[in-house]
């Protein structure tokens, strides 16, 4: 099929290709022209047939909720716009409401696989009518991975982002454990060889993970995680899963204090967050904070 897609980053780049190489036509739009194949949104809209669907790979916030505001002024009856970011849920209600007059359909779809979806595909939780999910189904088939699971509909607008949501709390969670875990093997004199014992846990055990296996690929790069500050962002998604829980009565102890530890970590140089921060960085191309030089300052690391 047709499609637009706006955002061409670290995901929205490597969507482009991947929907390419499985026959898609893909009209992408960035404000970076060098990697742009339209000069704005009214050329890339202009290039699309009819019915047009247009997927926005941008910040979650300001930035989205610009571009579909702007696509409602250039689409019309019968088109679809797919927000494929990290918005929230309730964003998500509202964008549909204000394109549905206008008779623009929308999807909301939680989008995870980072700088390995291009090889290995993207997990996708979609949002939506069950007529606009089919407008698009081509290209989700194209963009999970193979076999019979990595994608769903899980219901209404607004419910493939509270997935996604709810998915981002849970590996904070787990990426917390693995973190407190390599750090006490590391502190103890009893242990000596800690990233194969890692490494033995890839096959075989119940807490074997993907995200087991990126931390064993950053130990192999650096043993004791060397150059690396124990400081861990967090992208909002936790933040929000906690707030669901408050509103929901449902307790979230697990991901409230892995939360938490993420704010500690920006106040204090902690050896379990160096774990976190190197996971975070092999799954999503997000910086790292480097230790400073003696007297120097603290600079992010791509």
């Amino acid at each position: 099929m047709h499609l637009g897609l706006v955002g061409l980053g670290k995901m929205g780049g490597n969507m482009r290709t991947r929907l390419r190489n499985g026959g898609h036509t893909v009209v992408g739009y960035d404000r970076n022209q060098e990697i742009s194949d339209s000069t704005s949104l009214e050329d890339m809209v202009a290039q699309l047939p009819s019915p047009k669907v247009v997927w926005v790979m941008v910040p979650a916030g300001v930035p989205t909720d610009e571009t579909v505001l702007a696509l409602g002024e250039l689409l019309g009856d019968g088109d679809l716009i797919v927000d494929g970011g990290n918005s929230r849920w309730t964003e998500d209600i509202r964008h549909a409401e204000l394109l549905a007059p206008q008779g623009i359909g929308f999807v909301d779809c939680g989008v995870s696989g980072g700088v390995w979806g291009l090889q290995n595909g993207y997990a996708l939780m979609a949002g939506g009518t069950a007529d606009d999910i089919a407008k698009v189904q081509p290209v989700f088939d194209t963009l999970k991975p193979e076999g019979d699971y990595g994608w769903v509909h899980a219901g209404k607008v607004g419910s493939g982002h509270f997935s996604k949501m709810v998915h981002n709390g849970i590996e904070y969670a787990i990426m917390q454990s693995y973190a407190e875990g390599w750090e006490l093997l590391e502190t103890v004199d009893l242990v000596e060889n800690v990233t194969e014992v890692f490494r033995s846990w890839k096959e075989g055990t119940v807490i074997r993970s993907w995200l087991l296996d990126l931390l064993v690929a950053a130990l192999d790069e650096k043993p004791n995680l060397e150059g690396i500050r124990g400081y861990a962002d967090d992208s909002g998604e936790g933040r929000w899963t906690v707030e669901a829980g408050i509103e929901n009565a449902v307790a979230t102890p697990a991901i409230t204090a892995a939360l938490y530890a993420r704010f500690v970590s920006r106040q204090d140089d902690a050896p379990a967050m160096k774990a976190i921060a190197a996971m975070r960085n092999q799954f999503g191309g997000h910086a790292l904070h480097t230790e400073p030089p003696p007297g120097g300052d603290v600079t992010p690391e791509s």
